[in-house]
């Protein structure tokens, strides 16, 4: 009876791999068990061959990945300066997503982290496991998701033996929104702000402990904003373990698969999904902000439905929306029609928008009644893009300390006054305009999240 019992056994173990295997059509790669781990964890225990996230709390210094109890065994991933991710993602164009997820796993080893939402993205979970490579896997709990997606994170965690990081927002920030805005202020004024307290804050918290994460995004999710995703890229909207512009890598495996081979792929590998999706649900997202869609409706169409239905994003991804009027690179400056048309950044009532006879009158005076923290950006650069939510979470806790925070448009006809008297070389610049002395002082760091920036402003007070 046993043999016959071990014979089954192998003969499902076989047919999961060849099905695997004909996804995609993918090489199959063989499962490994980290060294000193057993081959099957104790009944009532979870199995310890994924590694838990370092993530980066608030008012707490982040854990480095070799202080963290871990199976992975250290590997010397290539840095991101050494690396031409541009190159890399054509090398990759044609690459199979198990192909493209064992790549960024043997890159970045104990360093990166799946981003799992509780939808059809378990499916980065499943490729992640057919590598046979530790892996680590993190979610945004906002506190408003479907009981729906609880279940499926329950139910993930055992079916895969693995422990899912959760991030939560600041409770004081939720506070605060909820008693000055009400429990639903998004269908009256927009989602922005809510996903920025529920969503963003607490991703770029997590980011800062990596190098780099893996995202399910996919070129047909979302009609005219994600028509152009890399399957991998420097992260042009966060900032990684060490700080400042490129230093996180964003991966994107399932990027040019299509929703229907995703499902495919789920159905024939039978792992767990999301009841919502039987129930009509294609994009999940928190409760009050999802509904099911009807038979030819795109699936982002039962995301935030009261507003424009092209671009339906929450700000986790902003760096990789498409738009007509966005200028295409960096580095191209002037009056050009693309970069006059470009959207403008920075729109929060807690920053000054100055005017060039502005700020040239901020700059002559010689005692300020207050100090002035401006920055000076063009609303196309992607690095300014990038610090967007930093300035203004800074900016909101700054109001009404006494200090001033504003923005200067410093493109286009202004960029030469900006450079003869304003310090600025590149996009963004960060000045401090003391209230005693003349001459602004310029943010000398690359790192311009908000806790680095703060200690900046009260530094110079």
């Amino acid at each position: 009876m046993a043999s016959a019992t071990a014979s089954v056994s192998s003969h499902s173990s076989a047919l999961r791999d060849l099905k695997a295997a004909r996804i995609g059509a993918v090489r199959q790669q063989v499962a490994v068990v980290p060294a000193g781990l057993p081959a099957k964890a104790p009944k009532g225990q979870r199995a310890r061959a994924v590694r838990p996230l370092c993530a980066a709390e608030p008012a707490r210094k982040p854990v480095s990945a070799s202080a963290a109890s871990s199976p992975v065994a250290p590997v010397e991933e290539e840095e991101a300066s050494a690396v031409d991710y541009e190159a890399l993602a054509q090398e990759l164009v044609g690459a199979s997503p198990l192909e493209i997820m064992d790549r960024a796993l043997d890159m970045f080893g104990s360093e990166i982290a799946i981003a799992f939402s509780g939808a059809e993205d378990v499916a980065l979970i499943e490729y992640a496991k057919l590598t046979g490579r530790p892996f680590s896997v993190f979610s945004l709990d906002t506190g408003r998701l479907n009981p729906e997606t609880y279940e499926l994170f329950d139910k993930v965690e055992k079916h895969y033996g693995i422990h899912i990081e959760y991030m939560f927002p600041e409770a004081s920030e939720v506070q605060d929104l909820v008693r000055s805005k009400g429990l639903f202020s998004f269908y009256e004024d927009g989602h922005q702000e809510c996903c920025r307290v529920r969503k963003v804050r607490p991703l770029r918290r997590a980011l800062k402990g990596l190098k780099a994460w893996i995202t399910g995004q996919r070129k047909d999710q979302s009609p005219g904003t994600r028509a152009s995703i890399p399957v991998v890229q420097v992260d042009p909207s966060f900032e990684g373990l060490h700080g400042g512009a490129g230093s996180l890598i964003k991966w994107n495996p399932v990027a040019n698969v299509d929703g229907k081979d995703i499902w495919t792929f789920l159905r024939t590998m039978d792992v767990p999904v999301n009841t919502l999706h039987a129930q009509g649900y294609v994009s999940i997202g928190c409760e009050p902000c999802t509904r099911p869609v009807l038979p030819g409706q795109h699936e982002r169409e039962g995301r935030w439905w009261w507003e424009d239905a092209t671009a339906k994003e929450c700000g986790l991804h902003k760096g990789n929306i498409d738009r007509e009027d966005q200028a295409p690179k960096v580095g191209v400056n002037g009056n050009g029609s693309a970069e006059a048309r470009a959207p403008d950044i920075f729109q929060s009532q807690a920053i000054v928008n100055l005017t060039r006879p502005g700020i040239e009158n901020l700059l002559r005076l010689e005692n300020r009644a207050e100090p002035w923290l401006t920055v000076l950006y063009a609303p196309w650069c992607p690095y300014c893009q990038a610090m967007e939510a930093s300035y203004v979470e800074l900016a909101e806790k700054l109001s009404g300390s006494g200090i001033k925070v504003a923005k200067f448009r410093a493109d286009g006809e202004q960029k030469p006054f900006a450079q003869a008297e304003l310090q600025l070389q590149s996009f963004p610049t960060i000045l401090l305009f003391p209230g005693r002395t003349v001459k602004p002082i310029k943010y000398p760091s690359e790192k311009r999240d908000v806790q680095s920036l703060l200690a900046f402003v009260n530094s110079l007070r």
